[in-house]
């Protein structure tokens, strides 16, 4: 991989979940050494620290099970920004969660960009659950659960930021589901999105789903966001999350997913979500995580070029 410049930018968002702790997430990323990890890798990096929400909006819904909706709203509209300023001067924005609600403002930021450049966005969903519902359908109020249906331009989202270039749902590409709920499956069959589940990957691998995902991506000129949430992964190797669901990516499926996204060159951005390090075992999640980011970046076992068979 030839050598980028990286920007990273915390977000230390936990109004989207239930549990506390992701607020501590970008300072664990950057315990871990994932600044020096890529450095040490060839690539320029840039801290900007972290994102400040303020402001907070006058905003309600009827949906009464919704909690801490202004908190959400304020972080969209301060990470939307943040976001599109990252991928203009940037080769790679580096998001550090926070709960995957922080994808309400990265991806819509994101987006925002490449829209000027006429290149459509695709994104990599890595995650136990799609996240894709709407403020009406959510029974548990956690706005975690929302932003892949927001970004996809559903209706219900009056009192998110209007999205100045929505993603496409046939640019969305899940991996590794295996936790949704009724509303998000018939929203998902209705869009005909991408999704490879746990039972797809165990039938067929997960290098095959994603090997076609990224030849349509390359066929579209598009640029690629890659949001990676902790629980994607087995809860044995990455415990530290407050949604862990049993049977997710093993260590090598996941490092090989970041080893073929490495070697396509299409990826543009991505999210590193949900670490609760109180949750955590003496940092190991968190060093799992940047050892993904750092396969992700050009990290090889050995200096050669990968056999294609």
């Amino acid at each position: 991989m030839t050598s980028k410049s990286c920007t990273l930018i915390g977000a230390p968002v936990q109004s989207g979940a239930s549990q506390p702790g992701c607020v501590m997430g970008p300072d664990a990323f950057r315990t871990a050494r994932l600044a020096e990890t890529l450095g040490d890798l060839g690539h320029s990096v840039r801290d900007i620290g972290n994102v400040t929400a303020s402001d907070l909006p006058d905003v309600t819904h009827a949906n009464g099970a919704i909690h801490d909706l202004a908190q959400t709203v304020a972080w969209a509209k301060a990470l939307e920004s943040a976001a599109f300023d990252a991928a203009q001067s940037s080769d790679m924005p580096i998001f550090l969660g926070g709960d995957h609600s922080l994808s309400i403002g990265t991806v819509p930021g994101i987006a925002r960009h490449w829209a000027s450049k006429d290149r459509p966005l695709f994104v990599l969903w890595l995650d136990a659950h799609p996240d894709f519902h709407t403020l009406d359908s959510t029974s548990s109020g956690n706005l975690h659960g929302t932003p892949v249906a927001y970004f996809s331009g559903l209706p219900d989202f009056d009192v998110y930021p209007p999205l100045a270039a929505p993603v496409d749902p046939a640019n969305l590409c899940m991996l590794g589901i295996r936790s949704v709920d009724p509303a998000e499956n018939a929203a998902l069959a209705e869009r005909e999105v991408d999704v490879s589940d746990m039972r797809a990957i165990d039938e067929h691998g997960i290098a095959a789903p994603l090997r076609a995902f990224l030849e349509r991506v390359r066929k579209a000129d598009g640029a690629l966001h890659v949001s990676l949430d902790v629980d994607f992964l087995e809860p044995s190797i990455a415990p530290a999350v407050g949604t862990t669901v049993p049977g997710g990516a093993t260590f090598r499926e996941a490092h090989l997913v970041m080893e073929m996204l490495c070697d396509s060159g299409l990826v543009t951005s991505l999210d590193m979500v949900e670490l609760n390090p109180f949750l955590d075992e003496r940092g190991r999640t968190a060093s799992l995580m940047v050892d993904l980011c750092a396969s992700l970046m050009g990290r090889k076992v050995l200096d050669r070029q990968t056999k294609r068979f």
